[in-house]
């Protein structure tokens, strides 16, 4: 065997980090955490960049490998957001490194960057013709879901003497919401403007609701595989509609990714955005919502062309590879107050969790026999897919259901019913508050 071919598998089977091997990873991360320490670390992108990316990629990779951990509650991005809470908490991370983190989330708009591409690329990246048939037949089981998990943990609030408004707000709502990056923190950002509140404060109230509730989710897919078992007419072992073979189409192979497609996908995103926020000058929504109605919009009139949606879809999958992490742990150091955090942590904080995700399950399963589809099936992809974290939840959720067939309508849930959230969340504090 030649030399070259042993390098090569050598080099295919040497551990990595952010992509890269450990001999280069871990010089990088002494010069950058070196910096740190030193009060050499520059302020801005170019400072808080890389050491996002290095906390991020460590403090992920340690959450993906911990048992019980990675299993139910979220992995990697639990231990990003977690962690780095921790080390502010505990001052392992200087005071002067914190606020350029801060600034760098906050100042100068690193977390609306993100969004912005998770938005527009998600929905423009969907097949149009999915997301008109999800919007006729199955977001009225996410809705009727939505509805029930919000309403009986509004009520359990009132009982147990949380607060209706209190319970909606800070559980029920960010459970339902699609995880942490489209649910929990631009939630955070629309109740803070509306409550005048800092939505650091409310992040940290949010963020365990989620955590947590993935974990409910989770165990519940699990249930619900049992409960199919026994109760063979409430399940159709894979099948969503009644009398009918689920219907899924496959995911069309995307255009080349190429620095310009890239930059395409960019200008899309961030324009969309600006445009969100020109509308809400005029409309009484957020900045969010809007995007959201304007891209979906888009989307179902067909007035952009497939390339530059493939573009939007290209570049939001760049971002979530290369800063999800890194995102997550500038959360953890902006947004999260892990006092805030573990005061939370009550037998009334944690029967509300479970009160959403019951009631999640039953809305999700009776309006789903109402409109043709299986009990089971329904309350698994409109109900707990809603209340899981996102893609990794979708995997987790429908793995322990034994229902992996069914991606497409969790991605949906996932996709739309986070963005369907968001709105409904603008109107909701226009009721109660």
């Amino acid at each position: 065997m030649s030399t070259s071919v042993i390098d090569s598998k050598l080099n295919k089977e040497a551990f990595k980090l952010a992509g890269i091997e450990m001999k280069f990873f871990i010089p990088m991360t002494i010069v950058v955490v070196g910096a740190m320490y030193m009060g050499a670390l520059p302020k801005g992108m170019l400072g808080a960049f890389p050491l996002l990316m290095i906390m991020g990629a460590i403090l992920n990779e340690i959450g993906n490998r911990t048992p019980i951990v990675k299993d139910y509650f979220g992995g990697g991005p639990i231990v990003a957001i977690f962690g780095a809470a921790a080390f502010i908490s505990y001052g392992v991370i200087p005071e002067s490194t914190a606020a350029i983190i801060t600034s760098f989330m906050k100042g100068e708009g690193f977390l609306n960057f993100y969004i912005a591409a998770l938005i527009t690329g998600s929905i423009l990246g969907m097949s149009r013709d999915l997301l008109i048939k999800a919007s006729l037949r199955y977001l009225p089981v996410i809705v009727g879901g939505v509805a029930c998990a919000i309403l009986l943990t509004g009520v359990m609030g009132s009982v147990l003497g949380y607060g209706f408004t209190q319970a909606v707000f800070y559980i029920a709502v960010p459970i339902m919401g699609g995880g942490m990056g489209a649910g929990a923190v631009p939630l955070a950002q629309i109740f803070g403007d509306a409550m005048q509140k800092d939505p650091a404060e409310l992040l940290s109230l949010m963020v365990p609701a989620v955590a947590l509730g993935n974990a409910v989710a989770i165990v519940m897919g699990g249930l619900l595989n049992k409960l199919g078992k026994k109760r063979s007419e409430l399940s159709g072992e894979g099948k969503l509609l009644k009398g009918a073979e689920v219907e899924v189409e496959t995911e069309e192979e995307f255009i080349p990714l190429t620095a310009e497609v890239l930059g395409k996908g960019l200008l899309f995103a961030t324009s969309f955005f600006i445009f969100g926020s020109v509308l809400a000058k005029f409309i009484a929504l957020h900045p969010y919502a809007l995007m959201i109605l304007s891209v979906a919009a888009a989307k179902a009139l067909g007035v952009i062309p497939r390339e530059y949606e493939q573009c939007a879809a290209q570049w939001f999958g760049f971002i979530m590879k290369n800063f999800t992490p890194a995102l997550l742990v500038g959360i953890g150091v902006a947004y999260t107050s892990l006092d805030a955090v573990i005061s939370a942590f009550t037998p009334t904080y944690l029967i509300l969790i479970l009160t959403t995700l019951i009631g999640a399950v039953v809305g999700c399963a009776v309006v789903g026999h109402l409109f043709g589809f299986y009990a089971i099936e329904g309350a698994i992809t409109a109900g707990l897919c809603m209340a899981n974290m996102g893609g990794t939840g979708d995997v987790a959720v429908l793995s322990a259901a034994n229902r992996m067939s069914l991606m497409p309508f969790a991605q949906i849930s996932s996709r739309i019913g986070g963005a369907f959230m968001l709105i409904l969340t603008t109107f909701l504090i226009r009721v109660f508050l």
